[in-house]
């Protein structure tokens, strides 16, 4: 799949997810087969005020092949200046959000507010792509705001005429959050309405699913809440056997943390990921309990012992 001026070894993609996508799980994601990984969103009005927390969530490793941010925002200035902030200049990819469901987000007319303003979409997109200087300048959308109401097709038109590289339809509306099922058909309608690259998302938790995604016809298929804990799931849905050792994968995981954090916060950071680690493993309620005790990394790390006893 081409974006912009890149290519990408294949359509499987992490995307952007609040507290999850950060630069350990994108490490991960990239050694077990995904084509691309963004980092977290992040707020392009904070980024331009020096906001705390940008730095981090922005940091990423050598070991990324393409770096990916996502911002968010409503004012087509503050995007301006946040593409072109120092921070980005290593981004050979800029992701708009516009299907943040979340209350706060959406109060402020950002993220799945603006699905009901394509005029607004475009003229964010359009400043983005105006002060990429070349970079590609994606956007991220959600079928609609309300049940039955399908905003999708116009929001991604607008993305792409305003010089979008790429779109990706999460095929739920805003008020269903994560819950029900993606409709397939509406990103379906999408793909077929554009000339750019189309990304399905929602409920690709396995292969099945994956191809069921891809019997749409999109150019790629993003893999978010499926890839928690499971950064090997990139691999599975291409039909690849993989082995690997959960205790290792945590490991792994919190060394890149430790990186950016300091340890206290690193620790806490991961304790959420190791809850999508440990599903399913035999005693896995007694491990969840004491890595959630844990203060330090070695405690997070004894605690998953019992896995290879």
């Amino acid at each position: 799949m081409r974006i912009g001026n890149l290519d990408i070894k294949n359509g499987l993609i992490l995307p952007p997810v609040a507290g999850y996508s950060d630069v350990g799980m994108r490490k991960l994601c990239y050694r077990y087969g995904a084509g691309l990984c963004f980092t977290e969103m992040v707020s392009a009005k904070g980024l331009v005020y020096g906001g705390e927390g940008s730095r981090e969530l922005l940091y990423t490793s050598e070991e990324e092949p393409i770096r990916a941010v996502q911002l968010f925002g409503r004012e087509e200035s503050f995007i301006a200046r946040a593409v072109q902030h120092e921070a980005l200049a290593k981004f050979g990819i800029i992701d708009i959000n516009f299907g943040c469901p979340v209350p706060k987000v959406v109060k402020n007319g950002e993220g799945s507010a603006l699905l009901r303003e394509p005029e607004q979409i475009y003229r964010i997109v359009k400043a983005a792509v105006d002060a990429a200087q070349g970079r590609a300048v994606t956007g991220k959308i959600r079928a609609g705001f309300t049940k039955g109401e399908n905003l999708a097709i116009e929001a991604a038109l607008a993305i792409q005429e305003a010089g979008g590289a790429m779109v990706t339809v999460h095929g739920r509306t805003r008020d269903m959050f994560y819950s029900g099922k993606a409709d397939l058909t509406i990103i379906k309608d999408v793909k077929d309405a554009l000339r750019v690259p189309v990304v399905g998302n929602g409920d690709v938790t396995d292969r099945k699913s994956y191809l069921e995604m891809l019997s749409t016809g999109v150019d790629g298929v993003a893999i978010a809440r499926g890839a928690f804990g499971r950064p090997t799931i990139f691999s599975e849905v291409l039909g690849q056997s993989v082995s690997y050792d959960i205790s290792e994968l945590v490991r792994e995981h919190l060394e890149e943390l430790l990186k950016v954090y300091p340890e206290r916060i690193a620790v806490n950071n991961i304790k959420k990921h190791v809850v999508f680690y440990i599903k399913g493993i035999r005693g896995n309620k007694i491990i969840k309990e004491m890595v959630f005790c844990a203060k330090t990394a070695n405690e997070v790390l004894e605690a998953l012992l019992p896995i290879n006893s």
